[in-house]
């Protein structure tokens, strides 16, 4: 991923696109081409170097049966938003401005590894579901659900970890403007109801913006 020193993720930064609730688009060569599939995931830290994605996908899903040639690929992609040259005072002097794309990313790759396994796959769902039902007044639990109808979904899914060699991230969040056209980035991105995009730009600056 090219990315231009000023647009690098700091490791804080990594780590959240890495642990909060989300989903990625896993990609494998094979020798049938490409194939991708949008995946919720959980981040375990201890798997491995550099820790591991853990996700599952449906055993009708061709990807989990068809060899993965070299590294997998996760591409995890936090808040992005277009961004309006309108937005940014500079324009009213100078008028040197055009529109652009502000996003936050992660390429994770790694050695991908099946767990065609009921007692793996039913530990995963459940850390996904509590995970992603964190934070709710009345948080769901698997243990809510009958567990042969538990039982007969876990014989439907197949685990997918992704065991990480390497991050490559960029948050490319208006870094390469003044401060007064980043303040105007976040304006406009609140004005049209973007809080984390615009929340993000604030947070690579390190102080919110007026």
């Amino acid at each position: 991923m090219y990315t231009p020193a000023h647009f690098a993720a700091h490791p804080a930064a990594i780590q959240e696109l890495l642990t909060v609730p989300s989903a990625a688009n896993l990609v494998t060569m094979t020798d049938q081409g490409l194939l991708a599939t949008l995946l919720p995931f959980v981040f375990d830290p201890e798997a491995g170097e550099l820790g591991a994605l853990q996700s599952h996908v449906a055993r009708n899903n061709p990807q989990w049966s068809t060899p993965a040639t070299g590294e997998a690929l996760a591409i995890i992609q936090g808040p992005d938003a277009y961004i309006s040259p309108g937005w940014y005072p500079s324009k009213a002097e100078h008028g040197r401005v055009v529109p652009t794309w502000n996003y936050s990313t992660a390429h994770v790759y790694g050695r991908l590894v099946i767990h065609d396994n009921p007692d793996w796959l039913a530990r995963h769902v459940r850390r996904l579901s509590d995970l992603n039902e964190s934070g709710r007044a009345k948080p769901w639990s698997v243990d809510e659900a009958p567990e042969k109808f538990i039982a007969g979904q876990l014989r439907a899914i197949v685990g997918l970890e992704l065991v990480i060699t390497r991050v490559e991230a960029k948050e490319k969040l208006s870094q390469n403007r003044s401060a007064e056209d980043a303040a105007g980035v976040v304006a406009g991105l609140r004005a049209t109801g973007q809080e984390p995009s615009a929340a993000a730009v604030e947070r690579v600056r390190g102080c919110p913006l007026p």
